[in-house]
């Protein structure tokens, strides 16, 4: 059987692993002038990489046993976990209907077309400002309960 400490290193670096493929992931759109199909694809298959390898340990480790640990920091990594993953849902709203639009305006196919995002639809700039508010939030969460959880390590594990 493996230890816990071993378990909790193994979850910790993966959860660490996991950051690097969110900000190359933002680096690609962040860096490319239009948004391409293919530049859409190569961006999600980091942020979608980095999510399996926070979410993954979270789902399988750190949620069934946190009945067993609740109290001080385990709560509070919890919540800042949890508010995490709500701030990206959120932002899937804006993300999807940004994502129709374009679609229906063949903006993917052909991104030379010279069309401003917000004339696709009416309410884009409102879709635009979730996506905006939810990767955010999904970062400054994500980051703290990193901390936490690197702290919460320090403490029952060296």
């Amino acid at each position: 059987m493996v230890s816990e400490a071993t378990t909790a290193t193994l979850a910790g670096l993966s959860v660490t692993a996991s950051f690097p493929f969110y900000l190359y992931g933002a680096w690609i759109v962040i860096d490319t002038e239009t948004v391409t199909w293919e530049v859409l694809l190569r961006h999600l298959k980091y942020i979608v990489v980095g999510l399996a390898l926070t979410t993954v340990p979270v789902a399988g480790w750190m949620v069934p046993r946190l009945p067993d640990q609740f109290g001080g920091l385990a709560v509070l990594h919890a919540v800042l976990g949890l508010q995490a993953y709500a701030m990206l849902a959120f932002a899937l709203t804006g993300i999807v209907r940004i994502f129709q639009a374009k679609y229906e305006a063949n903006l993917y196919r052909d991104p030379d077309r010279d069309v401003d995002l917000n004339d696709l639809h009416e309410n884009m700039g409102a879709w635009r400002g979730r996506l905006r508010i939810g990767v955010f939030g999904y970062v400054v969460f994500w980051l703290g309960a990193y901390l936490i959880g690197v702290a919460r390590y320090v403490q029952l594990h060296l």
